[in-house]
C-alpha cells in the first residue's frame, strides 16, 4: 500500500476514483508524491523527534491517493477486503521537512532474470549526475530505509559512493524475504551530498523457474527497490535507472543474428527475452551488458517530469568495485571500546 499527495494548487480539484491504477484519470497523476507505504511484514513507523512529513497549509492541495496492490492468483470472487492506512500526526512542525525517495531499478521489462539462477544480481543505479542537480549543497540525511523486492528476491543492498570511494552502505539485508519487509530506523545516518552515486543491487533466487522473470508490477514479477526516508524534503522523487533503449535494441539484435536466438522483435521485450535459451554463456553475456552498458536514467520529481539538464537516456553506468569487506579491528557497546573483532560486524556493529 502506498499514499500519495496531488502535487498540485490548492484550489485543484482531483476526480474521486477507485479502480485499476492505469486507468485513472488524467487529473489525478499529479498525485504521485509518496506521503506512506506498507509492505508485507512492515510495522508502524515512527519520525524522528527532529523530522517530519509536512502536510496541510493555505497552499496544499486536499487530495491524496491510496494505491493498493492485490495478489489474487486463483481469482476467487467475493472477497472483501478492509485494509487501510492509519496516520497520526502533530500540529507543530518539526525543525526539518522530511520525505520519501525510491532508489533501485525502474518497474519495466527492460529488465529480466535468467531462469535457474541461484543468486543472479540487477543493480539499479543513482548516478552522481542525478544527485548533482537534484540535492541541496549540504546534502540530505537518510535516517530510514525500507528495502523491496518480490517472491525472488534473497539479497538487497545500497551501496554509497564518493569521488571514485565506496562509503559505508545504507542498508542491506542478506536474508531478505519478501514477507518481512521491515522499515528500519538507521542507526548511522548517512549523509548523500550532490554527486555522490547510490547503487542498489538485489540477488535472485530462480531455480526452478523454466521462463526469464521480468521486471514489472505484478508479485510474479520482479522489484528492486530502496524507499529511503529522509531530510530536508527535496524535489527528487525517483533515483532509478533501467538499462538503455538503444543497448537493449542492439543486444536483442546480437542475440538473433550471432547466437541464432529465435527472436522476433516485433512481439516485444518479454516475447524476446523468453525465446532466448539460458545457457550459461547466455546468462553470462546478459550480465556483462547489465553491469557495463549506458542507461536509461529516471532523475525525476514527483510529477513524473526528468529534472533537465542532463541527457538521461544513455547515461554513464557508476563503476562498481568488487572487494572482498574489510573486518573491523574495534568497535564500541554502550560507550566502551571493544578491541575484538570477533565482537563486531563488518560495519563495526556490535555482536551479542
Amino acid at each position: 500500500m502506498e499514499v500519495f499527495h496531488c502535487e498540485t494548487d490548492a484550489d485543484v480539484e482531483i476526480p474521486l476514483y477507485e479502480g485499476n491504477c492505469d486507468l485513472m484519470p488524467e487529473e489525478a497523476r499529479v498525485c504521485s508524491r509518496v506521503m506512506a507505504l506498507w509492505a508485507m511484514g512492515a510495522a508502524k513507523f515512527t519520525y524522528p523527534k527532529d523530522a517530519g512529513l509536512p502536510f496541510g497549509g493555505r497552499d496544499y492541495n486536499p487530495y491524496i491517493r491510496l494505491e493498493m496492490h492485490y495478489n489474487n492468483p486463483n481469482l476467487i470472487s467475493g472477497v472483501i477486503d478492509g485494509s487501510g492506512m492509519r496516520i497520526k500526526y502533530i500540529d507543530k512542525l518539526r525543525k526539518y521537512d522530511a520525505a520519501v525517495m525510491e532508489l533501485g531499478l525502474e518497474y519495466t521489462d527492460k529488465m529480466a532474470i535468467p531462469p535457474g539462477q541461484l543468486a543472479f544480481p540487477l543493480s539499479g543505479y543513482c548516478i552522481a549526475e542525478c544527485t548533482k542537480i537534484a540535492l541541496p549543497e549540504t546534502g540530505i540525511t537518510v535516517f530510514g530505509s525500507q528495502l523491496h523486492t518480490h517472491l525472488r528476491g534473497v539479497r538487497v543492498m545500497t551501496r554509497h559512493f564518493r569521488d571514485g570511494k565506496e562509503l559505508t552502505e545504507l542498508n542491506r539485508d542478506d536474508f531478505y524475504l519478501n514477507h518481512f519487509q521491515e522499515i528500519r530506523h538507521l542507526w548511522r545516518k548517512p549523509v548523500i551530498l550532490p554527486g555522490d552515486a547510490l547503487v542498489t543491487t538485489c540477488f535472485y533466487d530462480t531455480r526452478g523457474y523454466q521462463n526469464a522473470t521480468l521486471g514489472g508490477f505484478s508479485i510474479q514479477d520482479e522489484m528492486c527497490v530502496n524507499y529511503i526516508h529522509y531530510y530536508p524534503a527535496t524535489e527528487l522523487e525517483l533515483c532509478k535507472s533501467s538499462v538503455s533503449e538503444k543497448t537493449l535494441a542492439d543486444y536483442f539484435e546480437f542475440m538473433k543474428k550471432k547466437d541464432h536466438q529465435k527472436i522476433d522483435i516485433r512481439k516485444g521485450r518479454a516475447a524476446s527475452y523468453r525465446a532466448i535459451e539460458w545457457t550459461l554463456p547466455h546468462v553470462n553475456e546478459l550480465f556483462t551488458m547489465y553491469t557495463n552498458e549506458p542507461l536509461s536514467m529516471q532523475c525525476n520529481r514527483s510529477d513524473g517530469y526528468r529534472f533537465e539538464g542532463y541527457n538521461w537516456e544513455g547515461a554513464p553506468i557508476t563503476e562498481v568495485p568488487i572487494q572482498p569487506p574489510q573486518p573491523y579491528t574495534s568497535c564500541s557497546r554502550g560507550g566502551k571500546s571493544l578491541q575484538n573483532s570477533d565482537d563486531c560486524d563488518m560495519f563495526g556493529m556490535c555482536i551479542y
